[in-house]
């Protein structure tokens, strides 16, 4: 089942991935649905947000490396305006 995983990275992970490379997204106090058409690897530098899934609420904010699994469907709740960097892979 599609789902999502939180964690913090190390500086030398965040070199080794080149995040500082990727496009940057932003978003205002909000709240839609989302479902993911692919996998996405994001780094959130500012913001806070909660994710909630059928699997349960999942709290997100600055300094956490999240990624949504393909095939997610979810609620976005933006509490905090939100910039990230992001990847889809």
């Amino acid at each position: 089942m599609a789902g999502v995983t939180i964690k913090k990275l190390t500086d030398s992970e965040k070199r080794d991935l080149e995040i500082e490379t990727w496009p940057i997204w932003e978003k205002e106090v909000s709240r839609f649905d989302w479902t993911y058409s692919d996998t996405e690897h994001c780094y959130i530098i500012n913001g806070e947000f909660v994710v909630e899934t059928s699997e349960g609420n999942f709290e997100i904010g600055p300094g956490d490396f999240v990624t949504f699994d393909k095939g997610l469907e979810c609620v976005w709740d933006i509490k905090v305006p939100v910039k990230k960097y992001y990847n889809f892979s």
